[in-house]
């Protein structure tokens, strides 16, 4: 086994924990599960994986990432969602990978899919992340959503070998209730740290995504799934920042009460 943790963050994932779990028991003997409540069969699923389950009130995604990373065994921590399974090549380029300087940082290319077809173009097409790290130079930072890697200025970056194979969505429907869900977090967040809407990022800005995602990416070489994917991508775009406007129009003579959304990861 490689001397890393693993800690995903759950909530309602039975129909696809046990494909991320099944590579998983392939890299190490310590996963973390951080669940959200679930009322399905998340739990009982990991628990016959022999991983360490933990229920926690929701605090944000980098926020419940972190805690997962106080409660590793190790100080290596390798970080999945429940919807992510690693290919072989991957695991194989874990094990062999010498894992002794805590400055260095580890980038994992993606491969993602809408529903079973695998999405070669647009911004899809082109996804990687930085994954590994160590935690003791190495945490999630901790806002309501898009949580991001907080780096030293020492660390070093290097690649990995294989993928990360991303189920994110099945259909459309199911695409199109993310972009809402993260469109309205990601308006609280904006609204918290002063940033306001605008004519451009609500009308030109999400013209521009569409474009880049469809035309310049290349994301109609995807077909019917590339076009969803830049239609639904210039919703988000616009929503963010349509909710923003509520928001200061909702608060603007009355205190921000945060909300709190429950994750669906």
């Amino acid at each position: 086994m490689v001397p890393v943790s693993i800690v995903i963050i759950t909530k309602n994932k039975s129909g696809c924990i046990a494909g991320c779990l099944d590579m998983a028991k392939l890299i190490t003997n310590d996963i973390i599960i951080i669940d959200n409540g679930s009322t399905d069969t998340t739990l009982s699923i990991a628990l016959s994986y022999g991983c360490r389950v933990y229920q926690n009130a929701w605090d944000g995604y980098g926020a419940n990432k972190n805690k997962g990373i106080e409660l590793a065994k190790y100080d290596w921590i390798l970080s999945i969602d429940a919807d992510e399974i690693p290919d072989m090549e991957l695991v194989n380029s874990l094990h062999n990978i010498w894992l002794k300087n805590p400055e260095v940082v580890y980038d994992i290319k993606f491969r993602s899919y809408f529903g079973s077809k695998r999405i070669r173009f647009g911004s899809w097409g082109r996804d990687h992340h930085i994954r590994l790290f160590n935690r003791t130079l190495v945490k999630w930072s901790e806002p309501a959503v898009h949580e991001t890697l907080m780096l030293p200025k020492q660390i070093k970056k290097k690649s990995l070998k294989g993928y990360f194979h991303h189920y994110s969505v099945k259909n459309a429907y199911e695409c199109n209730n993310k972009a809402v869900y993260y469109a309205k977090l990601s308006a609280e967040k904006y609204y918290q740290s002063g940033k306001r809407a605008n004519i451009i990022n609500l009308y030109i800005s999400p013209i521009f995504v569409f474009i880049k995602s469809y035309i310049l990416l290349l994301g109609f070489l995807d077909g019917k799934e590339g076009w969803a994917i830049s239609k639904i991508t210039y919703k988000n775009r616009w929503l963010k920042y349509h909710y923003l406007s509520q928001l200061e129009n909702t608060y603007k003579k009355k205190p921000f009460i945060k909300s709190n959304f429950a994750v669906e990861c």
